[in-house]
């Protein structure tokens, strides 16, 4: 605050409770009053209100906890990848989770405090991100005929570790797929021959579940790919996914915006008051 030093402010009339905004000037708001306001809005592009930014705490929380529970109860479940063991769906949410409650807690506090340093570093960190998920997205466009190729190469590998001591993730992962999807092996049933080094493949590829069923004749085996099976349907399934990573991108967006606009309100602050 700037002790009794005054000048004509425009002051925004914020109505949550109503959703309407009045605007009308001040002739006595001082400074440190305005950025009230703005607190509001950096709170708003966090989805932060104080009981909101508990809530984002709390959702990181939620992530990192069901991260935890799996990376205890079920190993690396979801690991498919024989090259990136780490990366499975518990380490993933422990990593998210982890994320989440960071740069809650970061715009939380900054907004709440008017703090310059913790403004700036919750929009480096959201920025960060943004252009983190921009460069994976493109990456992805231009080279995927390429990770194509590899993605197939590495899951086959990863096919020798099924049923192993240790990788009971991966083993819970490929058998969910196949009995989900109804399919069978990377890009044919014939993959499995290579790892049973027989005409075998696992009870997860039978037509009808029975134990040692994958011992039977091919007729008794999905005989869909894997592979192209999932890729198939995350195409169908592409607008939803498109939607949901716009709506991501604009809240990261109007976050940005609202931090950085605060951001400049405090340091104009201070500059008046100096």
């Amino acid at each position: 605050m700037c002790g009794s030093t005054e000048r004509p402010l425009l002051l925004w009339e914020i109505k949550v409770s109503s959703l309407s905004i009045v605007c009308g000037i001040s002739k006595t708001t001082s400074p440190g009053k305005f950025l009230h306001l703005e607190s509001f809005w950096v709170f708003l592009g966090n989805i932060i209100r104080p009981k909101q930014a508990t809530e984002v705490k709390l959702g990181g929380c939620g992530i990192l906890g069901v991260g935890i529970w799996l990376a205890v109860t079920q190993g690396n479940f979801a690991t498919l990848s024989s090259s990136f063991p780490s990366l499975s769906a518990a380490n993933l949410l422990i990593v998210t989770g982890t994320f989440v409650m960071i740069i809650g807690f970061v715009g939380c506090i900054g907004a709440i405090k008017e703090n310059k340093g913790l403004l700036l570093s919750f929009f480096i960190m959201l920025l960060i991100i943004f252009l983190l998920e921009l460069t994976i997205v493109i990456l992805f466009f231009v080279y995927t005929d390429k990770i194509d190729k590899y993605a197939q190469q590495d899951l086959k590998k990863g096919l020798h570790l099924y049923g192993t001591d240790g990788n009971i993730g991966l083993t819970n992962a490929w058998s969910i797929i196949q009995t989900d999807f109804r399919c069978c092996g990377v890009s044919n049933y014939t993959d499995w021959f290579e790892v049973y080094n027989t005409t075998r493949v696992p009870d997860s590829c039978c037509l009808e579940f029975s134990e040692n069923c994958g011992l039977h004749s091919p007729g008794t085996w999905w005989k869909a790919p894997c592979y192209e099976t999932v890729k198939i349907w995350l195409q169908e399934n592409l607008l939803a996914v498109g939607i949901f990573a716009l709506c991501t991108a604009l809240v990261q967006i109007l976050g940005l915006t609202f931090a950085m606009t605060m951001y400049c309100q405090v340091v104009k602050a201070d500059t008046y008051c100096a």
